[in-house]
């Protein structure tokens, strides 16, 4: 049952502290599950690190941009995103509601948006507030589906009723909603159609303005309704579709319990009940045997491994200083995954694709770095399974460990090993 435990508080967060899963294997396995998803008071870690306030994009009122206003406009940017990537990995680090925080991540994994294409932090920054205040699924559709972020970075504001873009559309109905198999090619021209009229200024970075005269106001049929569908109730209609509450319970499972092994058909259909509320569906799932059955299953994402590790050495984004952040940002471009920018539309990979010998010397290069920052006098092998909530070592872990010569390199060990990386 503390194994149980342990896996509950590492796939529900971003690891737990010593003292976080001492207070949760006391308090055993149900107590715990019901403390994640409904957490008592105001998340007071989470106050400690305030939403950054980051002013107008550079680039609002540069329509035509001398080169050194470009040069100085894309210098400020890049202030911003680090302002934010530094805010948000600082948020999930020094976060008390970790199941909330770590939900969010998943729903910015889920609906991938890039600022390598979208270019504004203000809009990333602007969508992220809405993942954030959306208390379901059916709401967050409803507030993204006019997103500049992401109507940007899908084309959505070169779609107009003369010139159709099916970009968003698709995207929508296949990686979003419904998942491949539950529309046609034709439901995805209709919703294109659906989708016409949206266009984004910088200058209004919290939702795309509507332009009527672009939009296509005729009747659409899409999965078998007819209707003059606009954006909203488009999503609104696909949200009520069967298959989208069986694609996010499916979705979960993926990024929570196994990206190899797929859902049980009996655990889908528990978490289709608590559909859309994201929380309930993760209560569902963590109560679930087919849940603490999946030990093993998930290789630890990299800003998952990062900020566990930081949660246990005691270490905040917010302390770092500019040089140190950098190393940070480049080891986790290195590899393969930085808040606010997925690689594609598809969001992050998951399972065995983070175990490479490319990213295992960058991932040896951070833990390295994070060891560096640690206070530790004097570890020992145990004491390390203490500080890193590890069940265990395996004996050629063990014999790895005990050959470290110092609390630095003892750590670098242990942050880098399959205990740590595989949940």
């Amino acid at each position: 049952m503390h194994d149980d435990v342990g896996m509950l508080l590492r796939r529900a967060g971003f690891g737990p502290t010593a003292s976080e899963l001492a207070a949760a294997k006391k308090a055993g396995y149900r107590a715990t599950v019901a403390r994640l998803m409904a957490p008592a008071g105001p998340d007071r870690g989470a106050a400690t690190s305030p939403m950054p306030e980051l002013g107008r994009d550079p680039f609002d009122d540069l329509p035509d941009p001398t080169t050194e206003q470009r040069a100085a406009a894309e210098s400020l940017r890049k202030q911003h995103t680090d302002a934010i990537i530094r805010w948000w990995l600082d948020r999930m680090t020094v976060a008390d509601h970790q199941a909330n925080e770590k939900l969010l991540f998943f729903w910015h994994g889920h609906w991938a948006t890039s600022i390598r294409k979208v270019g504004s932090p203000q809009f990333m920054l602007a969508q992220h507030r809405k993942i954030r205040s959306s208390p379901n699924f059916r709401v967050m559709a409803r507030k993204l589906v006019s997103d500049p972020a992401l109507v940007y970075w899908l084309d959505g504001q070169l779609n107009t009723k003369h010139a159709p873009n099916e970009n968003l559309a698709r995207e929508l109905m296949e990686l979003f909603m419904l998942g491949i198999g539950n529309y046609t090619e034709q439901d995805v021209k209709e919703a294109g159609r659906a989708l016409t009229g949206w266009k984004t200024d910088l200058g209004v970075p919290e939702t795309a303005i509507f332009f009527p005269a672009d939009h296509d106001a005729s009747r659409k049929k899409i999965l078998g309704s007819t209707a003059r569908f606009d954006a909203y109730t488009l999503v609104d209609h696909l949200a009520k579709q069967p298959a989208c509450a069986r694609f996010i319970a499916a979705r979960l499972w993926f990024r929570y319990v196994s990206s190899s092994a797929p859902i049980a058909r009996s655990t889908q259909e528990k978490l289709i009940s608590a559909y859309p509320v994201g929380l309930n569906m993760l209560r569902v799932l963590f109560e679930d045997e087919q849940f603490r059955s999946g030990r093993h299953r998930l290789v630890k994402q990299p800003v998952e491994w990062l900020i566990g590790a930081m949660r246990q050495l005691n270490i905040r984004p917010a302390h770092f200083s500019e040089q140190t952040l950098h190393q940070v940002v480049s080891g986790l471009t290195g590899l393969g995954q930085v808040p606010f920018a997925p690689q594609s539309v598809g969001g992050w990979p998951s399972g065995a694709a983070w175990l490479n010998s490319a990213a295992a010397q960058v991932r040896l290069g951070l833990a390295d770095l994070l060891a560096g920052l640690a206070e530790f006098d004097h570890l020992t092998a145990e004491g390390l399974a203490t500080v890193l909530a590890i069940d265990t070592w395996t004996n050629r872990t063990y014999q790895t460990l005990k050959q470290a010569k110092n609390p630095r390199q003892l750590l670098i060990l242990g942050l880098a090993s399959p205990e740590y990386l595989v949940n």
